[in-house]
């Protein structure tokens, strides 16, 4: 019995708590994280900022402090760099990559 119940005044509404989504949480096993952008690759090829932001979805999942050093970057630019207005280099996007452990793969289209 709710406490509104117990004390006559009908029955209490109960509330749904929300919380923001964060793909970053799902993100567990390297295969995992390469499926994530490998389908960023194959839904929006043309996407730049949602590839970076992808990389920076992994990022956070493996821990962007870390990936920051082995990126040989510092954690503030790797934020800036992989965050909705970011606009990484070409070489950025390579280092963070390799610090992800992560390959590209060309292949024809």
């Amino acid at each position: 019995m709710t406490k509104a119940a117990s004390k006559g005044k009908g029955s209490a509404k109960a509330r749904t708590k929300t919380v923001a989504y964060d793909v970053a949480e799902q993100l567990r096993t390297p295969d995992e994280m390469a499926a994530y952008l490998d389908a960023w690759f194959e839904e929006a090829p043309d996407d730049a900022a949602g590839i970076a932001r992808a990389l920076g979805d992994i990022a956070r999942a493996k821990g962007m402090s870390q990936v920051a050093r082995d990126a040989g970057l510092s954690r503030e630019s790797l934020y800036k760099a992989l965050s909705e207005t970011g606009n990484p280099s070409f070489a950025t996007v390579l280092k963070v990559a390799r610090a992800l452990g992560l390959k590209f793969h060309a292949q024809p289209a």
